[in-house]
């Protein structure tokens, strides 16, 4: 096939019609690649689960099993980079001459991959002039742990990989007075972000518990899909 017969098959399945499209592009990598509508992040569940299964109870066990502080999840995080920040013990709240015995510590989990658009099969008039949406999709366990137990943070960077074009930040209040043990959805899309986006900047953090034993906030299904966005209007206005 040739490379004029793999651009016209891509800009038929994807309804590309008036986009971008230079002859100058390696038609056959393009198309092999499947820059659009697939999941770009690598490794998006490293704790093997599905948010179509609840995530599983925290194990009770009627002995506490005591031994040293953890502060992070076992899990496969090929693809991501990670970091671990041990907060301070939260004395707050406690009155003045009360003794505690044990307060639990706490700790943010970060995870973090950089995308570059660019390696992925997407190229510079696609993202500069039809600016295809961006869409921004992961799921959190409802642990319980505390109010503040997730903080997603995305970036659309420049082509230094530290200019900013656009940005997303979520930062959710729990209601720990109800029990509920569930995924909870976060998701946005990028749109009209203007040019220059080369890289996209997907960073999370979760928070995790220890006190006697190991509690962790665990999170699967995390995605950054490209798609177009099909409108009359761009083909009218090519």
């Amino acid at each position: 096939m040739s490379a004029a017969e793999f651009r016209k098959k891509f800009e038929a399945e994807w309804s590309l019609i008036g986009a971008p499209m230079p002859d100058s592009l390696d038609w056959k990598s393009v198309y092999e690649a499947k820059p659009l509508g697939r999941n770009l992040l690598r490794n998006p569940a490293p704790f093997g689960l599905s948010k179509d299964t609840p995530p599983p109870e925290p194990e009770l066990h009627d002995v506490p099993i005591r031994g040293p502080p953890r502060f992070q999840p076992d899990g496969d995080y090929t693809g991501w980079t990670t970091s671990t920040e041990v907060l301070p013990y939260d004395s707050s709240g406690i009155p003045p001459g009360v003794v505690i015995c044990e307060l639990p510590r706490y700790s943010w989990f970060s995870m973090e991959q950089v995308v570059d658009l660019k390696a992925e099969g997407l190229w510079e008039e696609m993202l500069d002039e039809f600016q295809p949406e961006i869409v921004i999709q992961d799921w959190y366990e409802e642990s319980q742990l505390h109010e503040f137990i997730y903080q997603l943070h995305v970036k659309l960077l420049g082509a230094d990989k530290s200019t900013v074009i656009s940005e997303h930040t979520v930062n959710p209040t729990e209601d720990c007075s109800i029990y509920s043990h569930t995924w909870k959805e976060v998701s946005h899309v990028f749109s009209s972000y203007g040019p220059g986006v080369r890289y996209v900047q997907f960073l999370h953090r979760l928070k995790n518990s220890f006190m006697v034993e190991f509690f962790p906030t665990l999170f699967t299904g995390s995605s950054v899909i490209v798609r177009p966005v099909k409108t009359s209007s761009w083909a009218e206005s090519c």
